[in-house]
């Protein structure tokens, strides 16, 4: 879901004219733990089936995984957009760390999915995920929310994943938009400026 946010809001910014270039320069502070956090979490989803000791460990690193990515998005908080990224992996992980280190699924909600995904939640082969059941803690904040058709994509998404793409969206809007027009500002204060000069 997060991929999608991203895509949708730069086609957004597209539209709005916007443009790239205020991801040109360094914005993150502790840029390097992203690429930390894409290694691990790529890691144990695809090898958590195949070694059992990264099966064993799996939920703890998955709490780990969001701990690390909680710190990063701290760090960044005067970005715009990013407290409602934290709010939105915050209550992601909470449901997680409650539940075991796994993120609930409604099965009502899954139906939309292909049937193969719901059997292997059930038989607990499925990455980061586990099914809903009576015993899940806090379970309104689990992956409840079906979105399919005409949405090109099926999928389940909780409510933590919502606002976490509502802070996306608002951070790549401002990258896009407002720092597009602050750097035309700052180029005609310029030529404003030499104007100035050669008036003088």
């Amino acid at each position: 879901m997060v991929l999608d946010g991203i895509v949708i809001s730069l086609v957004v910014g597209f539209l709005r004219k916007g443009s790239l270039k205020g991801f040109m320069y360094p914005i993150f502070s502790f840029g390097w733990v992203f690429p930390i956090l894409l290694f691990l979490q790529l890691t144990f989803f695809y090898y958590q089936n195949e070694s059992g000791l990264i099966a064993v460990l799996s939920n703890y690193m998955y709490i780990f995984i969001y701990l690390l990515g909680l710190f990063f998005l701290w760090m960044n908080r005067h970005l715009k957009g990013f407290n409602m990224v934290f709010i939105g992996v915050f209550l992601n992980f909470l449901v997680m760390f409650i539940n075991g280190g796994r993120m609930p699924v409604s099965e009502e909600a899954s139906v939309i999915l292909d049937p193969l995904y719901i059997e292997a939640m059930k038989e607990g082969l499925y990455g980061k995920h586990a099914m809903l059941t009576e015993s899940t803690r806090l379970p309104f904040l689990g992956d409840i929310i079906p979105i399919t058709s005409p949405y090109p994509k099926s999928q389940v998404i909780s409510i933590g994943d919502v606002i976490m793409n509502i802070g996306i969206f608002l951070f790549i809007q401002d990258r896009m938009i407002h720092k597009k027009a602050q750097q035309q500002g700052d180029i005609t204060t310029n030529v404003q400026a030499q104007e100035t000069e050669v008036i003088k």
